[in-house]
């Protein structure tokens, strides 16, 4: 399945992604409720591990706005463990609601039970992605272009795997180094370009027509593009082209 999970604890989030990709599943991550909101309503994810106390807004906020417009399963997974809580969670839409501490294997079988209620896509289904000659297995780890096999870091997988999942979306240094390095995006740092740069090697420089663009003071999109190929960047995602 593909898996949003909504937390602002930090070192959790990175434990449930660990784990949840252990599982076989694809994550990403919000650590707080604009952000959660924003993915889930524009992502298409198979199930949302949602809290309750979030910044920005608040879990039982975000489950609202979203039951507006979507019925993907959410689990809540709080600290908020009262019966009412519990009651407000379910009655606004939640489909279970777990209290923290919890244990990761009972939130694996509830996982499973949606899974089952809804009809998800299978595992394979969700975790194997192409883009025009580029093929990315994320179970396998294995990512092939025009049949050549790409020797990727893992850092560079990672990068490459939320670039395909998110295809056609422009993704900004910000986001990229959230959800990559599970790090709040420093000015100062150019750890994103240069990851981008040593990916954007690998998988376009020995090809006719690039992948990997850079969107002019926004950030970084892949997506197959029209037209004439050309491997000139179009312009760092601060305004300078990535030397």
């Amino acid at each position: 399945m593909r898996v949003l999970v909504v937390e602002d604890e930090l070192k959790l989030a990175a434990y449930l992604r660990k784990g949840l990709g252990e599982e076989g599943h694809v994550v990403d991550l919000a650590h707080d409720g604009v952000d959660g909101l924003h993915l889930a309503s524009t992502g298409e994810y198979d199930l949302v591990v949602l809290d309750a106390m979030l910044p920005g807004i608040d879990g039982f906020a975000v489950l609202a706005a979203l039951r507006q417009s979507s019925a993907v399963p959410v689990i809540m997974l709080t600290a908020r463990g009262q019966v009412e809580d519990r009651v407000r969670g379910l009655q606004g839409g939640a489909d279970d609601y777990m209290v923290k501490p919890f244990a990761f294997s009972e939130l694996v079988a509830r996982m499973q039970v949606l899974q089952r209620r809804h009809g998800a896509r299978t595992v394979a289904e969700a975790t194997r992605f192409q883009v025009a000659d580029l093929e990315l297995d994320l179970l396998r780890r294995k990512a092939l272009r025009a049949g050549q096999r790409l020797e990727l870091t893992a850092k560079e997988f990672s990068l490459l795997s939320l670039l395909v999942r998110r295809q056609g979306e422009v993704l900004s240094r910000t986001e990229i180094a959230a959800q990559v390095w599970d790090m709040n995006f420093d000015s100062e740092t150019n750890v994103v370009e240069v990851a981008v740069r040593r990916l954007r090697g690998k998988l376009d420089a020995p090809f006719d027509r690039p992948l990997l663009h850079t969107v002019r003071g926004m950030g970084y999109v892949l997506e197959a593009r029209d037209g004439p190929a050309a491997h000139a960047d179009e312009g760092g995602a601060g305004g300078a082209p990535d030397r």
